[in-house]
């Protein structure tokens, strides 16, 4: 096999790990609240997000003037996780971010995130999620 061809057998291997893991990944929408779920509820997903919150789906984390659009997803072997790497964004700003993913129960998934760590002054991906039974990402 020629070396242009193992680069592109690599390449496929790692699209098709990249889909599979992403098919175990995070189902729906989340809030970082169940009082924010039952709000989305009453209201629409996007009242909610308008109020300076932000939701978690499969594709990111994303909110008004800031999103964190997911990119990579590698799932661990030993652990209900997944490790994320993502471009975030802000008006006037765009940063990376690694992040880990965890589904702690079927209805909570912490994330954490490397930017920031340590540093309370610097804002962070970091929060807990609730996940949202019936609402649609907008």
């Amino acid at each position: 096999m020629s070396a242009r061809s193992r680069i592109i057998v690599a390449a496929l291997m790692s699209v098709t790990a990249s889909a599979a893991a992403a098919e175990d990944f995070v189902k729906g929408v989340y809030l970082q609240s169940e009082e924010l779920c039952a709000q989305a509820k009453k209201e629409t997903i996007q009242a909610v997000i308008e109020g300076g919150n932000v939701l978690l789906t499969a594709r990111g984390i994303e909110g008004i003037e800031y999103n964190c659009e997911f990119l990579q997803v590698t799932k661990a072997n030993r652990a209900p996780a997944w490790l994320v790497n993502a471009i975030c964004q802000e008006p006037g700003y765009v940063f990376p971010d690694v992040l880990s993913v965890t589904q702690m129960s079927p209805t909570q998934i912490d994330v954490v995130s490397v930017v920031g760590a340590g540093d309370e002054a610097t804002p962070s991906n970091t929060a807990t999620y609730q996940y949202c039974e019936g609402i649609a990402a907008p």
